[in-house]
């Protein structure tokens, strides 16, 4: 029996169908890759909900810990790679520093989604 009679391929020419659709590009691709690499962490996640909840969408990090349950360090460490992954700003005040979503900071991730 020869190797294409044991593929169980039927139509070969949908197999090898070329791309119609739009792709991501590579850069495109490494930036989201980052982003939602960023997301990647369930405290991450609440951290933004608690934020964009909070009033006035806004956040000290001594409003954090505690329903976090987790320390100060810990939580400014999750804070600052969302900062730096571009979810949000941040302002000093004092000794405090206050956390807000960016403008428009999901929407890159969502408008990926939405599209696939």
């Amino acid at each position: 029996m020869s190797t294409i009679e044991l593929l169980p391929l039927r139509d070969l020419q949908a197999c090898c169908a070329p791309i119609t659709g739009e792709v991501i590009s590579e850069e495109n691709a490494i930036s989201l890759s980052r982003a939602l690499k960023a997301l990647a962490d369930p405290a991450r996640l609440r951290l933004l909900s608690m934020i964009a909840a909070h009033a006035d969408g806004e956040a000290c990090v001594c409003d954090l810990t505690e329903p976090l349950a987790l320390s100060q360090p810990t939580v400014s460490h999750h804070l600052k790679i969302l900062t730096d992954a571009g979810f949000l700003t941040r302002s000093k005040r004092g000794t405090w520093a206050y956390y807000r979503l960016a403008p428009g900071a999901l929407d890159t991730v969502t408008s990926f989604f939405a599209a696939v």
